[in-house]
């Protein structure tokens, strides 16, 4: 495996989930690794609960926005050594071909953007969201993924959703 990994998040609307995890890993995983997020049919904007929690986990969210997943499909786009869908949707989709055949993974997180309620259980989702994905990718970093063969990997990938159940914060 190369030094510097690119990982792209793959949702449906790219709008929270997706969202929020390309700006983890840009805050915890530099400079090795560099987050990117897409979807299938991009909402076009991101939703503002999920920059509410990233600002309130005093993560950057310069330069954050929805866009389709063909745009890491076209030539000069980066290289991509990993993939991970992170919403059933995504998951269930034919993704296009990814140059360099990443490897994939789904972390199949609830989708905060479909809980309606009061302002505090919509605030909720998105937290409980929010640290479910920033458990998965501090996992992700600890990987040892320059000594692991492709297999282990993708194990060790897979796992990480199976490992990891919901976690509250009330």
């Amino acid at each position: 495996m190369p030094g510097h990994y690119n990982v792209l998040f793959l949702c449906t609307g790219n709008s929270a989930r997706s969202i929020m995890a390309e700006a983890i890993l840009n805050f915890k995983g530099r400079p090795n690794f560099t987050g990117y997020s897409a979807g299938s049919h991009p909402s076009g904007k991101v939703r503002p609960e999920a920059l509410k929690q990233l600002e309130t986990a005093h993560l950057p969210i310069h330069g954050l926005r929805s866009k389709a997943w063909e745009e890491f499909s076209l030539p000069g786009s980066p290289k991509l050594d990993f993939v991970v869908t992170v919403c059933d949707n995504a998951a269930k989709e034919v993704c296009p071909v990814w140059p360099g055949q990443p490897m994939t993974a789904h972390w199949g997180v609830p989708d905060p953007a479909a809980v309606h309620g009061s302002e505090a259980e919509v605030e909720r989702a998105f937290r409980e969201a929010f640290f479910i994905l920033d458990r998965r990718i501090n996992l992700f970093l600890c990987l040892p993924l320059k000594t692991l063969d492709t297999l282990a990997l993708k194990r060790e990938l897979d796992s990480i959703s199976q490992t990891m159940p919901p976690v509250t914060h009330e």
